[in-house]
C-alpha cells in the first residue's frame, strides 16, 4: 500500500491518456478508460488483492461524491466486518460462508456500479438470477434478507444514504404458489422402524447417538459435543447443558433432560476423563476394523509370492503419497454424524435391507410430533428448546386426532 497501510489508494484520472490510474505501493497502474465499468472493477479487485493482508476497514472507504462507494467496495469493506463478526470460539461461523454465497451474485451482476444506484429493482434482477440457478424459495428468501443485511450495516456506517437500505425493504420474500422458484418438500419425521434397522450397520458410539437424538430431541450439533462434564448425574432424570448451541449468542441456555432410557444408552460411554467426549469417531473406526469381514484371502489355496506382496507394498506406498490419510477426530461434528448415518443406510441396502432414506434433522421432528401429540403444544415447546411456540409447530407434526374426535362428535 501507498504511504501506509490505513491508506486506501483512490481511483484517480490520468488526464495525459484520459485513462484511470491507481498507485499501490509506489506502482503507478492503468486500469483502463476513466469512470468505466471495467475500470471500476479493476480497481476493486486490485484493492481487495492488497489490502487482504493489511486490513480493511469502512472509514478507509472514500465516500465523496466524486467518488461514491461500489458494490465492490462495500462488499469488501463489509467482509472484513463479517469475518470477526460472525466469529465463534476463534472459529468462522457458518453465516460466513452463506453471506459470501449471498453477496456473490450481488457482485456478479452490480459489482462495478455506485452502492447508492442500488434499489430494488436491482435486488429482484439478483432474485431471479437466484431462482434460475435453480436455488429453492426458501434459499432464496434467505440471501435476499442477508443482502438487506448488508446494506443496513453500510447505513449504519454511513457508506451509503438510509434510502437505499429503505427502498430495498419494500422487496418482500417469495410466496408459495406465486413464484417460479422451486419448492422443496417439508421435514418429515422418520418413522421407529427405519431408525431400528439401520442400528446393526452402524457402529456403536454412532447408534447411541441416533438412540438419544431419538429420545430427546435435541440438535444434532448439540449431540455430537456431549462432553461427561456436561452432564448432571444426580436425580433420577440426568440433566445435559450443551456448552455450545444454536442460541448461545442470545445468552440463551440449552438444558436437556435425560430419563432412564436414555441413562442407559450412554451408560457404556461414561468410562472416561470428566473434558472428553463421549461419542469418539476412534472408537467406532476400531469397531469397525475389529468387526470387519474376512475376505477372499482366507480361501486363497495357492501361495502368495513375494512380487505379490512388493507390489501391494508399492501400491499402499502410492496411496498414502497420494492422500495421506487424516487420523479420526475426538469428536464427530453434526456433518460427519450424518455421513455416518448415510454409510449404514448404505450397507444395510448392500446386504439386501432396503431402509428409506432418512437424515438425523428428522429425528428431532420425531420426537416433536409425538410429544406434542401427547403432552401439547407447550410441552413439546419446552421438550425441543424453543423460544417461540411457532417454532415448535414446525417441528411437531398437528396432531389430527383431535380435529377427528371434533368431527365424530359434531360434524
Amino acid at each position: 500500500m501507498s504511504k501506509s497501510s490505513s491508506h486506501v489508494p483512490a481511483y484517480r484520472l490520468h488526464k495525459p491518456s484520459g485513462q484511470a490510474r491507481v498507485i499501490i505501493n509506489r506502482e503507478h497502474i492503468y486500469l483502463g478508460k476513466y469512470r468505466s465499468a471495467e475500470s471500476r472493477e479493476k480497481y476493486a479487485r486490485l484493492i481487495a488483492e492488497s489490502t487482504s493482508a493489511n486490513g480493511y476497514s469502512p472509514d478507509k472507504v472514500a465516500t465523496s461524491d466524486l467518488h461514491p462507494v461500489s458494490i465492490n467496495e462495500l462488499i469488501l469493506a463489509y467482509w472484513q466486518f463479517a469475518k470477526t463478526y460472525y466469529t465463534k470460539d476463534g472459529e468462522p461461523t457458518k453465516e460466513l460462508a452463506c453471506m459470501r454465497e449471498a453477496l456473490l451474485p450481488v457482485r456478479r451482476l452490480y459489482g462495478h456500479i455506485a452502492a447508492k444506484e442500488f434499489g430494488p429493482k436491482a435486488l429482484k434482477a439478483v432474485r431471479q438470477l437466484m431462482v434460475d440457478l435453480g436455488l429453492c424459495r426458501g434459499v432464496v428468501n434467505h440471501r435476499i434478507s442477508r443482502i438487506k443485511r448488508v446494506f443496513k450495516w453500510a447505513v449504519a456506517e454511513e457508506l451509503i444514504p438510509p434510502s437505499v437500505h429503505h427502498g430495498l425493504q419494500a422487496i418482500t420474500g417469495l410466496r408459495y404458489g406465486r413464484t417460479e422458484a422451486r419448492e422443496t418438500e417439508p421435514i418429515k419425521p422418520v418413522p421407529s422402524e427405519d431408525v431400528d434397522m439401520v442400528l446393526p450397520f452402524v457402529a456403536p458410539p454412532v447408534a447411541a447417538m441416533i438412540q438419544l437424538q431419538w429420545l430427546t430431541g435435541m440438535r444434532s450439533c448439540e449431540l455430537v459435543i456431549m462432553r461427561l462434564c456436561d452432564v448432571d448425574l444426580t436425580g433420577d432424570v440426568w440433566i445435559y447443558e450443551a456448552y455450545d448451541h444454536k442460541n448461545r449468542w442470545r445468552g440463551h441456555r440449552k438444558l436437556i433432560s435425560i430419563g432412564p432410557k436414555g441413562q442407559a444408552i450412554i451408560s457404556p460411554f461414561l468410562d472416561r476423563d470428566d473434558d472428553a467426549f463421549l461419542f469418539s469417531p476412534r472408537e467406532a473406526e476400531a469397531w469397525r476394523l475389529a468387526n470387519r469381514p474376512v475376505y477372499y484371502k482366507a480361501k486363497r489355496k495357492t501361495p502368495v509370492y513375494p512380487s505379490e506382496l512388493r507390489a501391494r507394498e508399492k501400491a499402499k506406498q502410492a496411496r498414502r503419497r497420494r492422500k495421506p490419510k487424516r487420523p479420526k477426530r475426538d469428536h464427530y461434528d453434526a456433518d460427519s454424524y450424518r455421513r455416518a448415518i448415510v454409510y449404514g443406510l448404505k450397507k444395510a441396502r448392500k446386504s439386501g435391507v432396503e431402509i428409506p432414506h432418512w437424515h438425523p434433522h428428522q429425528l428431532r421432528h420425531s420426537r416433536g410430533t409425538e410429544i406434542r401429540k401427547k403432552y401439547g403444544i407447550e410441552a413439546a415447546q419446552v421438550a425441543l428448546g424453543h423460544a417461540h411456540a411457532d417454532v415448535t409447530q414446525v417441528y411437531a407434526e398437528k396432531n389430527m386426532e383431535l380435529a377427528r374426535r371434533i368431527a365424530r362428535e359434531m360434524g
